[in-house]
């Protein structure tokens, strides 16, 4: 898919789509919920890109995915259990993920409902994430990110049924040497969002606490791609902790250890 050709199709479907008054509407949506979806209703990207997007994915998983089962201390101990594709392999491996993360005619439109620039330069790592969950108890635990904004990719949803329903509680705070996340869900409400596969959603993601509920059964799966972006506010921002759970340093040493 030539990437001028996807600029041209975004900006006339955006164009077509959305008058400046819906535009506000999703922005005032944004800043109370931190969270704005597009289903199929109500789309940002034409249905044809998503549908080749999704085919990119599942070849990048089959060549690339990885099985992560952990908890991070930084986030209270809650769990990562999943297969990835990090950020290096995406970006090798993607034409159309990479042009459309970087997007011009897309960053301006999301600018509109957020109400401030976005910045795709983020750290190489943090740049995508492809996670796969297929087994039941497959989850994302409750989590914040460490920049401002994303723009999740729903590819394959399972039925509600059997879970992988997004949660959030926006308006929050991460400290990583102290996340009392617990305390968080006790004080405030939970909203939590069903999705359907080929939907799409824009979330706050450094102050808005959100998990995946984990999956009920084997046998069905949740296929997501995470695009990452800054705010200008963002750029000073020192990365520490022991989140970048999706490089596994676990992995890495024994790797280094066997190459030795």
């Amino acid at each position: 898919m030539n990437l001028s050709d996807v600029e041209s199709q975004l900006s006339e479907f955006l164009a077509q789509t959305y008058t400046p008054q819906a535009v506000a509407d999703l922005s005032d949506r944004f800043h109370r919920d931190g969270f704005v979806k597009f289903d199929s209703t109500s789309r940002l990207i034409p249905a044809g890109i998503v549908q080749t997007v999704h085919a990119e994915a599942d070849r990048l998983i089959q060549a690339h995915k990885e099985r992560r089962d952990l908890v991070l201390s930084t986030t209270g101990n809650t769990p990562r259990k999943m297969s990835v594709v990090k950020s290096e392999e995406i970006e090798a491996g993607s034409e159309l993920v990479r042009g459309l993360s970087r997007s011009k005619v897309l960053l301006e439109f999301l600018a509109g409902i957020t109400g401030e620039e976005i910045v795709p330069q983020v750290s190489d790592d943090e740049r995508y994430l492809i996670t796969h969950q297929e087994f039941k108890a497959d989850t994302h635990g409750w989590h914040w990110g460490d920049y401002s904004f994303a723009l999740i990719w729903a590819l394959q949803m399972p039925p509600l049924a059997s879970g992988g329903m997004l949660q959030c509680v926006p308006h929050t705070h991460w400290d990583k040497t102290d996340p009392r996340i617990n305390e968080i869900l006790c004080a405030r409400k939970i909203d939590t969002h069903g999705l359907a596969s080929g939907d799409l959603y824009l979330l706050r993601t450094d102050t808005t606490l959100h998990r995946t509920v984990p999956l009920s059964q084997d046998g069905v799966q949740r296929t997501i791609l995470n695009m990452t972006w800054a705010s200008v506010r963002d750029l000073s921002k020192a990365l520490t902790g022991d989140d970048r759970w999706w490089e596994d340093p676990a992995a890495k040493a024994a790797q280094a250890v066997a190459r030795s």
